[in-house]
C-alpha cells in the first residue's frame, strides 16, 4: 500500500510503536535548532528586502497569458 494514505497512516502507527509517540517532534526540533541563519527576511529591513525581491520575480514570472487565435478553417 505504499503512497496511499492507508499505507502512510500504517507507517506512522509503525513508527510511533517503535520509537515512541514523540518521535517526529524529536526529529522536527532536531531540524529547527540547526537553522543558523534565520532565513531570507531575517536581519536589518529583512522583511522589505524579502517583499521587494519577492515583487520582482513576480513580475518576471515565466508564465505568459493564452490567447486565442482564429481557426484558419472557420
Amino acid at each position: 500500500m505504499a503512497g496511499t494514505k492507508a499505507g502512510a497512516a500504517k507507517a506512522v502507527a509503525k513508527i510511533r510503536a517503535e520509537r515512541g509517540e514523540d518521535f517526529f517532534a524529536r526529529i522536527g526540533a532536531k531540524g529547527g535548532k540547526n537553522g543558523k541563519t534565520g532565513g531570507f527576511a531575517a536581519g536589518e529591513a529583512g522583511r522589505e528586502r524579502a517583499r521587494v525581491y519577492g515583487a520582482i520575480g513576480g513580475r518576471i514570472s515565466r508564465r505568459t497569458k493564452k490567447s486565442v487565435t482564429p481557426r484558419a478553417d472557420a
